[in-house]
């Protein structure tokens, strides 16, 4: 009876779609369920039924998936704002390529007013996600690395309008493609993320390349290094602003240098980025949800890709109301 059950649900799989797919699967299951009273065997088909019930979104996903030249991506997404283009739109044109310096501001130290989230001596400033203290990235000489199930991570610290470095590297030799190839970002709040990938010599969805604002904004250039090699980040971030009345009266704005060249120039957030925390669902239109204080902290994506590296991480903020 079991595996007429296992045969059920496989059918289902890829029979239906998205809630139709889970509301399916649940009317089969109970109509077979009926029919044995073997306690073991039911509780082993509802736990197909569960693990199956939970793919349902990612197999909608995968149907969605078209590809175009060569990229993978969706078009039945929502249009951005400007009504080009869908969000991960694989026929949005590619960012030219351009070679960065060697060197530019890699290993540059902090300036005075900074304060060092991780120069090589442990993850002190670190913590997970959901607020506990233990770390278990790998650390070895002056770099964090990501690991299988190690999750993101965040500072326990929080900045208004900063100006951050970080450096990064992608696995060498590099393994999957698309947006399987050394994924990760730099995730401001659990919202907004500058988005981490070894695009070099690769393809993906323009909003999905390294130095996007996923899901938003392309970088105006591709400045990509070999995998293995460092890169470097600079970012300018200020933070939206709410009125008392919870009215949203400033976007957030951000500039963003890869490897010395500008790839994001004050461009102002639409909103969350989506896929990140579930108040923007993967593949929909980026919106500010809840109003939150000036003061965010500041995540590492670690959950897609072991092996991606991290060092020589500072912060300083942007002194915005002290001008003279």
């Amino acid at each position: 009876m079991v595996w007429r059950l296992i045969e059920t649900f496989v059918k289902s799989a890829t029979s239906c779609e998205g809630k139709s797919f889970q509301k399916n699967l649940i009317q089969r299951f109970a109509r077979n369920t009926r029919s044995t009273k073997n306690m073991k065997q039911i509780v082993v088909a509802t736990a197909l039924a569960v693990i199956i019930a939970n793919l349902a979104p990612e197999q909608t996903a995968r149907s969605a998936e078209v590809t175009i030249d060569g990229v993978a991506g969706f078009q039945d997404s929502p249009l951005e704002p400007d009504g080009k283009w869908h969000i991960h739109d694989p026929a949005r044109p590619q960012p030219v390529v351009v070679a960065p310096a060697k060197t530019f501001s890699l290993n540059a130290p902090a300036p005075s007013d900074a304060e060092a989230l991780f120069d090589g001596n442990g993850l002190t400033q670190w913590q997970t996600m959901q607020g506990a203290a233990a770390v278990t990235w790998k650390t070895n000489e002056d770099y964090m690395e990501t690991i299988n199930r190690g999750g993101n991570i965040r500072t326990r610290k929080t900045w208004a309008d900063f100006q951050m470095h970080v450096e990064w590297a992608t696995p060498n030799p590099a393994k999957g493609d698309g947006q399987g190839r050394g994924n990760g970002g730099i995730i401001i709040n659990n919202m907004y993320e500058v988005h981490v990938l070894d695009s070099y010599q690769a393809k993906t969805y323009a909003d999905g390349q390294a130095g996007a604002l996923y899901g938003q904004s392309p970088p105006l250039v591709n400045a990509s290094k070999p995998p293995g090699e460092w890169q470097s980040y600079d970012i300018l971030f200020e933070s939206p602003r709410w009125n008392d009345k919870g009215e949203l009266i400033k976007k957030a704005v951000i500039t963003v240098l890869h490897n010395g060249m500008v790839i994001q120039n004050h461009y102002e957030l639409l909103g969350a980025t989506d896929g990140i925390n579930g108040a923007v669902p993967w593949r929909s239109s980026s919106k500010y949800t809840a109003p939150h204080a000036p003061e965010v902290f500041i995540g590492l994506q670690g959950d897609h890709s072991p092996g991606l590296r991290y060092r020589n991480i500072w912060i300083r903020p942007l002194h915005l109301n002290q001008q003279p």
